[in-house]
């Protein structure tokens, strides 16, 4: 069978959403991601594909390389660098065990066009941290907060920066944590003006959601 009879890229998304579409690798077979791979590079198409394996990147590797990481597990093949939105994206973990999570949603931002920094390890466990970083903060134009256990990094984020801050909870923590539904819970039910929230673990969501709202910003100014 051809992979085209399970697999129908949107080949149309980037002109509709202004973001191109992010291939969820888990459960492809080989022959799928060679598929894909190989029409991407045909068409000369900037491609993302997440939560890639080892042996899936192996399958996707070719001219133009792709760009892997291991840790994110997000890997890219770009034929040209998307033009530069202008805007800021700061991205913060709460510990280093949702430091994944938070570098696919860097990675992702920085791959349409955001200009991204990075602040890990900066939960509210050790207040301290957070607040030692928040001048650099303010100059963002839009944050992501990725945090496990009782998730409340996002909620403290959004209420001492002035801009839009997209809550991303992570499957991270003991016990209650529930793989990531408290964290999710408290994020949805901040009292904290700005916070939006994705999905557990769904750091492509929470980098295409800062992408799209970046986009937004630039036509307006």
């Amino acid at each position: 069978m051809d992979y085209k009879d399970e697999v129908r890229l949107d080949y149309s998304r980037e002109e509709r959403k202004g973001v191109s579409e992010v291939v969820y690798c888990p459960g492809k077979s080989d022959g799928q991601l060679a598929g894909i791979a190989s029409d991407v590079r045909a068409r000369s198409m900037n491609m993302a594909f997440s939560r890639l394996s080892p042996h899936q990147a192996e399958i996707i590797a070719g001219t133009p390389p792709l760009s892997y990481d291991p840790i994110s597990k997000l890997g890219t093949i770009e034929f040209t660098p998307a033009p530069k939105l202008g805007v800021t994206v700061a991205v913060l973990s709460a510990g280093s065990s949702d430091v994944p999570a938070a570098l696919e949603a860097a990675q992702i931002a920085e791959f349409f066009g955001c200009t991204v920094k990075k602040f890990f390890d900066v939960g509210v466990a050790g207040l301290h941290r957070l607040l030692g970083i928040l001048p650099e903060l303010r100059e963002a134009d839009i944050a992501i907060a990725a945090a496990g256990m009782d998730g409340v990094l996002p909620t403290v984020v959004t209420g001492l920066l002035p801009c839009l801050v997209i809550g991303l909870p992570t499957s991270v923590g003991y016990g209650v944590a529930s793989g990531g539904r408290t964290a999710l819970d408290t994020m949805l039910a901040s009292c904290s003006p700005g916070l939006v929230t994705v999905n557990i673990d769904n750091g492509v969501g929470a980098g295409l959601a800062a992408v799209i709202a970046a986009k937004k910003m630039r036509r307006q100014n």
